[in-house]
């Protein structure tokens, strides 16, 4: 057996492991709020800056546009986000947040902190060390993307 094969040396299954994970501890929490963990992150982009191009959200998360496009447009039918045609490019959609999503937000900050703080409690990684991690990530997440 090649060491390089064995799962326990896998850095790869360590990060999928770990993002299934997660991703299954925010789904309660999401569950409450009637949504999904990648509706989650398009509503986290829109609330960082609304009124984006559905490119631009696509590109923020790493992701294909056919990838984003269906996911909006499940969106817009839940009544979160609104789409609209560019004003310069009519074939570009502009996604905005709609009163419905704007308030998740709210919601969002009273469920999610304090619920993902709890779960990761018994975690001993100190905020430096999840800063850290972040960096670390960054760092790997930047060198796939080129």
């Amino acid at each position: 057996m090649h060491e390089e094969l064995k799962l326990d040396n896998q850095i790869c299954f360590r990060l999928y492991s770990a993002s299934r994970l997660i991703t299954q501890a925010y789904t309660p929490m999401l569950t409450e709020l009637g949504i999904t963990y990648p509706q989650y992150l398009v509503l986290m982009v829109l609330w960082e800056k609304d009124n984006q191009p559905v490119n631009d959200i696509a590109h923020r998360l790493i992701l294909e546009t056919n990838t984003v496009t269906p996911l909006i447009h499940r969106m817009e039918k839940l009544g979160l986000i609104s789409l609209r045609q560019g004003d310069k490019d009519k074939r570009q959609h502009i996604v905005s947040l709609t009163q419905t999503g704007k308030a998740m937000e709210e919601k969002a900050f009273e469920l999610i902190p304090p619920g993902m703080g709890g779960r990761l409690a018994a975690c001993p990684l100190q905020l430096e060390d999840y800063q850290r991690l972040a960096q670390e990530l960054d760092s790997i997440i930047n060198t796939l993307k080129k």
